[in-house]
């Protein structure tokens, strides 16, 4: 399998030496954040993330790791906050 030299954000955010948060501190940081996605919502991101981990609960009770994942997956928009393109 031939190896793929590293991104560049790779390179940049992967020591995690710029900020580190909590995943709490995260999904806090999401709200004030206007997702180009779905710029007209009335409610903050972190609520998305929390009706997902919610949703994915009831459908999938058994499956912890999955209602955590619901709750992580767009964590990564924070680097539009640090200058990155959403």
């Amino acid at each position: 399998v031939p190896q793929h030299p590293p991104c560049p954000q790779s390179a940049q955010y992967g020591s995690c030496s710029l900020r580190k948060m909590s995943a709490i501190e995260a999904l806090e940081l999401l709200d004030q954040l206007v997702d180009e996605s779905d710029p007209d919502v009335d409610f903050p991101n972190s609520y998305h993330a929390y009706q997902t981990a919610e949703g994915i609960r009831r459908a999938h009770p058994d499956k912890d790791w999955f209602h955590l994942v619901g709750l992580l997956h767009d964590l990564g928009k924070v680097l539009a906050l640090f200058g990155e393109p959403q």
